[in-house]
C-alpha cells in the first residue's frame, strides 16, 4: 500500500510539474527567425508581428536575420532548434519552392515543422530604377522586349518570391533577361534605388514605400486590379497580359515536436495580432493585408503550404530551375 501511495504521489507531482511548466511558458525571451536579410519585406513583417506577439505573450520577441542559400540557412537552424517554443521561423513561398530546387535539403518542410498560422497575403508591383527609359507599362513592354539582352533583372535569390515573380514576368513576356540574384531583397532594392540594375518585382511591403517616396517607379501590379497603395498604378492585365498573377503569404511554424498548449499560445497570440487594428493599419501602409484570424490556423498553413508545393515545385522543375 505505501508503494501504491508513493507511486501515485508521484505521478501527481510529475504531472503537477509538467503542467507549471507549460503554464510558465514563455519564461524568457522568444527568437523569431525571418531567414532573409535586414531591410526586406519579410524582415518588416517579420518586426511588425514580433512587436504586436509579445505584448500578448509578455516575453519580449527577438527577431533574428539569418540570411543565406534561399532562406534555407535560417529555416535549417530553426529546425535544428529545441522544440519548447522559444525559436520560430516567419517565411514566405520559399518554404515550398525549395524543395524543388535543394537536393538534401537538411529539412523537409512538412515533416520537421509544426504550422502555428500564416500572417500575410500580399501582391507584387513590377519597379525600375528611376532613370529607365520607359514612361508607361505598353512603352515598358516594348522597352524590355526589344532590349532583353541587356536589361538586367534583380532578385533577392533563386526560389525567392522576387525571382518567381521574375520568371512569371519574363515567361508571360516571353523574353530572357539578365538575372542579377541577391541576398535578400534590401540589398536587391538598394541597388535598385541606386541604379545599380534596372528592374525588380518584388513584394509591395518593401517597393511601396520608395515609389511614395519617388526614389523608384513603378510599371504595373500583376494580377488583374490595381492596387488602394498604388491606384495609378495598372494592373498588366490592362495591357493584355494574362497568366501573370502571384500573391505572397508569410506563415508562422515552430520545430516539430513543440508541446501542443505551446502552440496554442503561440496560435493565440498570432490570431490577435491579425485582428490587432494597430497591426492591420502598418501591413495596409505597405501595400499588403493581415489575414484574417481564421486563417491564422495550423490547419489553414498546412494546406496552404501544400498547395504551394504542389503547384511552385513543378513550376520550377519544369523550368529547370535549381539552387546546386
Amino acid at each position: 500500500m505505501k508503494f501504491a501511495f508513493r507511486a501515485a504521489a508521484g505521478l501527481v507531482l510529475a504531472f503537477s510539474t509538467l503542467a507549471a511548466s507549460a503554464q510558465a511558458w514563455p519564461s524568457r525571451p522568444i527568437t523569431m527567425v525571418m531567414p532573409y536579410s535586414p531591410g526586406g519585406p519579410g524582415d518588416t513583417i517579420t518586426r511588425v508581428f514580433a512587436a504586436a506577439m509579445q505584448k500578448t505573450l509578455g516575453q519580449q520577441v527577438v527577431v533574428d536575420n539569418t540570411a543565406g542559400a534561399s532562406g534555407t540557412i535560417g529555416t535549417a537552424k530553426v529546425a535544428r532548434s529545441a522544440a519548447d517554443g522559444y525559436t520560430l521561423l516567419m517565411i514566405h513561398v520559399s518554404h515550398a519552392t525549395n524543395l524543388a530546387m535543394y537536393k538534401g535539403l537538411p529539412y523537409h518542410p512538412v515533416d520537421d515543422f509544426e504550422p502555428i498560422g500564416s500572417a500575410t497575403s500580399g501582391p507584387m508591383v513590377i519597379v525600375a530604377r528611376n532613370d529607365f527609359p520607359p514612361k508607361d507599362l505598353p512603352e515598358f513592354i516594348a522597352y524590355v522586349r526589344a532590349n532583353a539582352a541587356k536589361v538586367n533583372l534583380a532578385h533577392a535569390g533563386v526560389g525567392s518570391a522576387s525571382h518567381l515573380c521574375g520568371l512569371m514576368m519574363m515567361n508571360a513576356l516571353n523574353v530572357k533577361l539578365n538575372e542579377i540574384p541577391y541576398k535578400g531583397t534590401g540589398p536587391a532594392l538598394a541597388d535598385l534605388m541606386g541604379g545599380q540594375v534596372d528592374i525588380l518585382c518584388d513584394q509591395t511591403s518593401g517597393t511601396v514605400p520608395p515609389v511614395k517616396g519617388g526614389r523608384i517607379k513603378a510599371y504595373a501590379v500583376p494580377g488583374r486590379a490595381r492596387l488602394p497603395s498604388l491606384p495609378t498604378v495598372p494592373a498588366i492585365s490592362e495591357a493584355g497580359v494574362q497568366q501573370f498573377d502571384i500573391n505572397i503569404s508569410f506563415g508562422l511554424y515552430a520545430p516539430k515536436g513543440t508541446p501542443r498548449p505551446v502552440l496554442e499560445q503561440l496560435t493565440a497570440a498570432l490570431q490577435k495580432a491579425v485582428a490587432d487594428p494597430e497591426v492591420r493599419a502598418k501591413l495596409e501602409g505597405m501595400g499588403i493585408s493581415a489575414v484574417n484570424p481564421e486563417q491564422a490556423t495550423p490547419a489553414a498553413l498546412r494546406a496552404h503550404l501544400k498547395q504551394e508545393i504542389d503547384t511552385l515545385g513543378p513550376l520550377l522543375v519544369k523550368a529547370g530551375v535549381k539552387a546546386n
